[in-house]
């Protein structure tokens, strides 16, 4: 047995990465402790200059040191440089070993009925992390453990300097625990009325056209701009109390500096320190309030990554889809769904009731039904893109859930009702972006779908660019398109709705040639369609209403009972008219004047 490596459930979970990565924080842990060591060279150099230098006036003595000094200052600075290197390496990384689970995320997230704006958020939040993580906030946490020293250094100058300094660290952390408090429900609510404003501009942008056309826009305009006040107003509100309290916090600094330079000359006159120790002093205090200051400045940062992260976490769990990892063979015999139950994502009540059916290879089968009978969602989950509420869907007996997702991506076609096209060329559309794909294999494709001919008559052919969304092609190529793309290596179970819905007559002969060729190599189709000419390729029929299986079972058992007998057509005035009475024979008609 062999294992997929490219299945979400190998990919690591945000508290798997943030492990991971942990090692390395021993490594800048190290350089944090050089790097605040070196931190004293200020205070050390100004307590010799005042206190030695000066008292000998020896120009020697100063040049050494400053020699020294000028030295330490250059190794704390390439040390500095290379923390702040490995930071952003470790921003980095967090994003790349996330990457693929992300990517995952957001389709998945799509999948359970989340707006566009929060199933892509799962990307800026793991933006969000990495600039933190790159940032110089992290700096002010591995600072933090050296507090001590130069509060320690103070000390040692006079109990009096020490006291002082202390207070003015824990009066700077109650500062910053008032604002985490007050800004960490403004932060929540803010996010999401950021998100809604998102979806409202998403959903605008897929609909540009009839907003424009049917003259809503001004209306929709409004609306956005409420959405937009009320996120505004979000986050005026947590940026404001975080600077307040980095404004307040400065100010505090500034009093605290002036007052260890009041309390150092104060000291020094009554002798009890020297000159140098009240610039010493001051140095030390500012060190020691530097990362409580760094932190304050980076707290909203540090706030928006932490709940990025536990975001991440959730995110991820409901984003996967859960299939198995183990490699099973190719399904070659038959397709079977067993009492199916599904419900649209982030709703309870269910669209498809109990459907079971089975097709053996080589089948087709037709479904008709009216519209919200349940079909669109019965196929979405055949394929696999919605997980049912109950039941289950096998391909020669394995649930589609044990497949590895690459694996039964290759096993299964799938053409559906709105038909989506990525940006790129219609060859890598049509070959489902796979880089080792063939020319004969693209061709192939297209071919069985009756797409060639259409393709050839563009002016770059297969490499022709079709835009976003396929927007530089009609409807009618779009969907010959993507039913090429549904066809592309012979799948084994094809799964189209509504496949006809932007085709003339040429493309239904098309179609129905598509789904002979595949029931002649031994795969199975299922249609949903409108269009009783569809059935003319099938073998099975089904009829659907309020998601629940009606009939099914053979085509020659079952369209007897959709399609009743045409009564003749009414006669004419001129026929009633020409009628003779009863008991009377009607002349030809060249016999009525």
């Amino acid at each position: 047995m062999t294992v997929a490596s490219s299945d979400t459930s190998s990919h690591p979970t945000p508290a798997e990465v943030v492990k991971s990565i942990q090692r390395w924080f021993v490594g800048i842990g190290l350089f944090s402790a050089l790097i605040n060591i070196l931190m004293l060279t200020g205070a050390l150099y100004m307590l010799q200059v005042y206190d030695r230098v000066l008292a000998s006036r020896s120009v020697s003595t100063l040049l050494v040191l400053s020699a020294l000094a000028l030295l330490a200052y250059g190794v704390q600075g390439l040390l500095d440089s290379v923390r702040m290197r490995m930071l952003i390496n470790i921003g980095a990384s967090y994003e790349r070993m996330l990457g693929p689970a992300i990517f995952d995320a957001v389709s998945g997230l799509a999948l359970n009925g989340f707006s566009s704006a929060k199933a892509s958020q799962p990307v800026r939040d793991v933006e969000r992390v990495r600039s933190f993580l790159s940032s110089l906030g992290p700096t002010a946490m591995l600072d933090m453990p050296f507090m001590p020293v130069f509060l320690a250094g103070c000390y040692i100058l006079h109990p009096w300097l020490g006291n002082l300094a202390l207070a003015g660290g824990l009066s700077i952390i109650a500062l910053t625990v008032f604002a985490e408090r007050a800004s960490q429900r403004h932060s929540k609510q803010s996010l999401e009325v950021s998100q809604d404003r998102l979806s409202l501009l998403e959903g605008c942008r897929r609909n540009a056209e009839a907003i424009v056309a049917m003259g809503f826009r001004s209306t929709l305009r409004q609306r956005w701009e409420k959405a937009n006040a009320r996120a505004l107003a979000g986050h005026v509100s947590v940026s404001g109390s975080m600077a307040s309290t980095g404004a307040w916090a400065k100010s505090l600094r500034f009093v605290l500096q002036s007052a260890i330079l009041g309390l150092g000359g104060y000291l020094a006159i009554h002798q009890e320190i020297t000159a140098g120790s009240i610039i010493a002093a001051s140095i030390m205090m500012s060190r020691a309030l530097a990362p409580i200051e760094i932190a304050i400045g980076s707290w909203k940062n540090f706030v928006g990554a932490r709940e990025s992260h536990a975001r991440l976490t959730k995110f991820l769990e409901v984003g996967d889809l859960g299939r198995g990892r183990t490699s099973l063979p190719a399904p070659t015999r038959s397709f079977t769904v067993e009492g199916l139950v599904i419900g649209y994502p982030g709703m309870d009540a269910p669209v498809v009731k109990g459907v079971s059916f089975q097709l053996p290879a080589g089948s087709a089968l037709a479904i008709f039904g009216p519209s919200a009978a349940g079909k669109s969602s019965l196929a979405r989950s055949l394929v696999g893109a919605w997980r049912p509420v109950a039941g289950n869907v096998r391909l020669d007996g394995a649930a589609i859930e044990h497949f590895p997702e690459d694996e039964l991506g290759r096993h299964v076609g799938y053409l559906p009702q709105d038909v989506e096209l990525l940006e790129g060329t219609i060859a890598e559309n049509i070959s489902r972006f796979d880089p080792n794909a063939t020319s004969e294999e693209i061709v192939a494709a297209a071919m069985n779908a009756g797409a060639h001919q259409v393709i050839a008559r563009l002016a770059n052919g297969y490499d022709t660019r079709i835009g976003e969304g396929g927007v530089r092609l009609s409807g009618g190529q779009r969907q010959r398109i993507a039913l090429a793309r549904a066809l592309f290596r012979d799948p084994f179970l094809v799964i189209l709705d509504e496949p006809n819905s932007n085709l003339d007559g040429a493309g239904d002969v098309a179609l129905n040639g598509a789904i002979a060729s595949v029931r002649r190599r031994g795969g199975i189709v299922v249609v949903i369609t409108h269009r009783i000419a569809t059935v003319a390729s099938v073998d099975h029929v089904a009829v659907m209403n309020d998601g629940h299986l009606e009939e099914f079972g053979l085509k020659d058992q079952i369209m007897p009972k959709l399609v009743k007998p045409t009564s003749p057509p009414a006669p004419r005035p001129a026929e009633i008219a020409a009628q003779p009475p009863s008991g009377q024979k009607a002349l030809p008609a060249a016999a009525h004047g």
